[in-house]
C-alpha cells in the first residue's frame, strides 16, 4: 500500500474517531443537563473556544456546561480585556430571523411619511410597556413603515381585544385609538376571523416571552419600550 493512499486512510479513521467523540460528548451532556431543565429541550450544543466550555442552546437562551455535564453554568461570559459580552453577542446572532419570511400579512402595516425604514412590532393590547412604546416613541418617528403583530400572550381578553382592532375597517387607527388613546375598537362580527392564533405560534417559535418586541430588517431584535433616540440610532446603523 502507498504512503499516500495510508495516510488518507489514517486521517478518515482519525476524523471517524473525532466525530464519534464529539457525537459521545454531546449525547452524555444531554442526557446529564435536559432532565434538570424543567422540560425545555436542548436545541444545539456546541464545544466553545474558551474555558472548555460547552455552550447549550435552550428555548433562545445560552447556558453553559463542561464535558461531563457535571456542572450548569447559568450567566454570561465576557472577554475580560475587551469587555465584550460573548453571550449577549451569540444569543443575539441565534435569535436573529430572516425579516423577508415574516408573515406580513397577519401584521397591521402603518405607513409614515416615506416608509422606507422598515420594523415590525410584538405587542400585547393589554401591555403598559407598549403603549408606552406607542405614545412617544412609535408616535413621534416619520418616515417608517410598522408591521404590528398582535401577541397576545398577557390576559385571556387580549384575544378579542386584538380581534376587535383586526375587524375594524382602519386597523392600524383602531390599534392606535386603543394603544394611545385609550378607546376600545367596536366588537368584532362573529364572522370575522383573526390571524391570533397564526401570531401566538409563531411569537412562540420566535422565542418572544415578553412585549414589545422589536424587529429590524437585518434580522435583529431589541425586547422592550426604547426611546425615540435609540430606535433612531438603530435604524439609522443599518442599511436599509
Amino acid at each position: 500500500m502507498g504512503k499516500t493512499k495510508l495516510a488518507v486512510l489514517l486521517a478518515t479513521g482519525l476524523m471517524t474517531s473525532c466525530v464519534g467523540a464529539q457525537n459521545s460528548v454531546e449525547a452524555n451532556i444531554k442526557k446529564a443537563i435536559e432532565p434538570r431543565l424543567g422540560g425545555a429541550k436542548i436545541e444545539s450544543i456546541k464545544e466553545t473556544p474558551y474555558a472548555g466550555l460547552y455552550e447549550l442552546r435552550v428555548a433562545g437562551d445560552i447556558l453553559y456546561t463542561d464535558k461531563k455535564g457535571e456542572y450548569l453554568i447559568i450567566g454570561h461570559v465576557y472577554d475580560a480585556k475587551s469587555t465584550r459580552d460573548l453571550t449577549r453577542e451569540r444569543i443575539d446572532d441565534i435569535n436573529k430571523v430572516k425579516f423577508s419570511d415574516l408573515p406580513l400579512g397577519d401584521a397591521i402595516k402603518q405607513v409614515k411619511g416615506d416608509g422606507k425604514r422598515v420594523i415590525a412590532v410584538f405587542e400585547d393590547p393589554n401591555c403598559g410597556y407598549c403603549k408606552r412604546l406607542r405614545q412617544t416613541t412609535l408616535k413621534n418617528m416619520d418616515n417608517v413603515t410598522i408591521y404590528t403583530f398582535m401577541y397576545n400572550i398577557l390576559a385571556p381578553d387580549s384575544f378579542d381585544k386584538s380581534k376587535n382592532v383586526w375587524c375594524a375597517p382602519d386597523r392600524a387607527k383602531a390599534w392606535d385609538d386603543w394603544m394611545i388613546n385609550g378607546k376600545p375598537a367596536p366588537a368584532a362580527p362573529a364572522s370575522c376571523e383573526s390571524p391570533n392564533d397564526k401570531v401566538l405560534a409563531l411569537g412562540q417559535k420566535l422565542h418572544i416571552t415578553g412585549t414589545p418586541a422589536i424587529f429590524f430588517s437585518d434580522g435583529s431584535r431589541i425586547p422592550g419600550a426604547v426611546d425615540q433616540k435609540t430606535l433612531e440610532a438603530k435604524l439609522a446603523s443599518l442599511k436599509q
